[in-house]
């Protein structure tokens, strides 16, 4: 067995300090703020991506557990937050205190310990309470509180999460969706401290949003910042708060089956939107979405672009196949995909990443090193760099690393 490169994981998870926000915010928002109230819970259900949450009274009879509380929403800490270091049987739908999980999930010295013995020498960290694009604040009622919540967010995972970590946890920030000015300017306001990787939803108009195929751009401002500043704008499944599925009636294995569909959807999205002629220095990239669907999807896109683009709208604005704009601008993601990777040479040795997904319920921690020598035994020394860490470096400007 070959010793792998030093991994750099594209997708991981914090669990937010009980107090990322009453640290930062003004004391006249004490009471509306996010913050942690520890109380039983009443009724838990997850639908559609979603939470319904009751608490009891804080402090009442019941099992406690610790609960977001912000304006009216109500959102408890689950098991499906932090799964790592329990058993499969254990990880469902139960509420929790930050007490029941592996303090990696909040915790810098810890998570630095936990990347350690998975053989992960970097790590970059999506959001848990403001969602994988900070969807809680788009939603909140009062957006000048949304906005410094936005802000303070970015605030701690520049300062504290990343900025302890010497390097090793790389920030990923979050912008004011509402309002793609108000995106930009948080855009540039982090890229100035050295910050290139923002998240975003993979399909907007499942949050009520302009798609990016909008005839008015109403993202070009989002989109011309991070251009600029060369920060990778990074589409985490269920981004768009929506899952895919089948009938209503499907049991949950069939969406969990599907989940790297709404990747795939939104990649077609981008790649016949005109974009990337608009922004050529733009870099996206797809979170969770596994790889092995991407050869396929590549070669009916060239297929529409070739025979079909007089009637399919795109004549005057993809005047590239997009198959190379993918090369020149898309990365994708695997955490367990053996055919995906006996195909990465038709997807593009230079557009694949690693992730561990670290604490999720579908994170390969302890065992990453073991899963990922395996599956990329047939691939020589300089593909499994490029997968391993070459291409994320590239992906998110770590000069540091390389």
């Amino acid at each position: 067995m070959r010793e792998l490169p030093k991994i750099i994981s594209v997708d991981d998870h914090v669990v937010e300090p009980a107090t990322v926000w009453t640290d930062r915010l003004p004391k006249r928002y004490a009471d509306v703020a996010p913050r942690i109230v520890r109380a039983p819970v009443e009724e838990l259900s997850f639908i559609g991506g979603k939470f319904t949450a009751v608490p009891g009274e804080p402090g009442g009879p019941g099992e406690q557990v610790d609960w977001w509380f912000y304006e009216d929403l109500r959102r408890p800490l689950t098991r499906l937050d932090t799964a790592v270091g329990y058993d499969r049987a254990d990880v469902t739908l139960k509420g929790i205190t930050y007490d029941d999980m592996r303090p990696g999930s909040y915790s810098v010295p810890e998570r630095l310990a936990d990347m350690d013995a998975n053989g992960v020498e970097a790590s970059l960290c999506f959001p848990t309470f403001p969602r994988f694009c900070g969807q809680t604040f788009m939603e909140a009622s009062d957006k000048e509180l949304a906005l410094l919540c936005v802000q303070a967010y970015n605030d701690w995972m520049v300062e504290e999460w990343c900025g302890t970590s010497g390097g090793r946890l790389i920030p990923l920030t979050i912008v004011p969706l509402w309002d793609p000015e108000l995106a930009a300017a948080e855009v540039r306001r982090n890229a100035e401290r050295g910050v290139h990787a923002v998240c975003f939803s993979e399909i907007p108009s499942n949050l009520g949003l302009p798609s990016i195929h909008d005839a008015n751009r109403h993202w070009d401002p989002f989109l011309a910042a991070c251009n600029d500043t060369l920060t990778t704008i990074n589409m985490h499944i269920g981004s768009g708060s929506k899952m895919p599925s089948t009938s209503p009636d499907a049991p949950a294995a069939v969406g969990s089956t599907l989940t790297f569909a709404n990747c795939c959807f939104s990649m077609v999205d981008w790649l016949m939107s005109g974009v990337f002629g608009r922004f050529p220095d733009l870099f996206i990239a797809y979170s969770e979405g596994q790889i092995g669907w991407i050869p396929y999807i590549l070669e009916r896109a060239d297929t529409v672009w070739e025979e079909n683009a007089g009637w399919g709208g795109i004549a005057d604005t993809v005047t590239e196949p997009p198959s190379q704009l993918f090369r020149k601008h898309v990365f994708g993601c695997f955490f367990d995909d053996p055919h995906g990777l006996r195909s990465i040479e038709e997807i593009g040795v230079d557009n694949v990443t690693f992730e561990t997904d670290y604490p999720h319920s579908d994170s390969t921690w302890p065992n990453t090193v073991k899963l990922a020598t395996d599956q990329t035994a047939d691939l020589s020394d300089e593909v499994v760099y490029k997968v391993m860490r070459g291409n994320a470096i590239r992906m998110l400007h770590l000069d540091h690393l390389s």
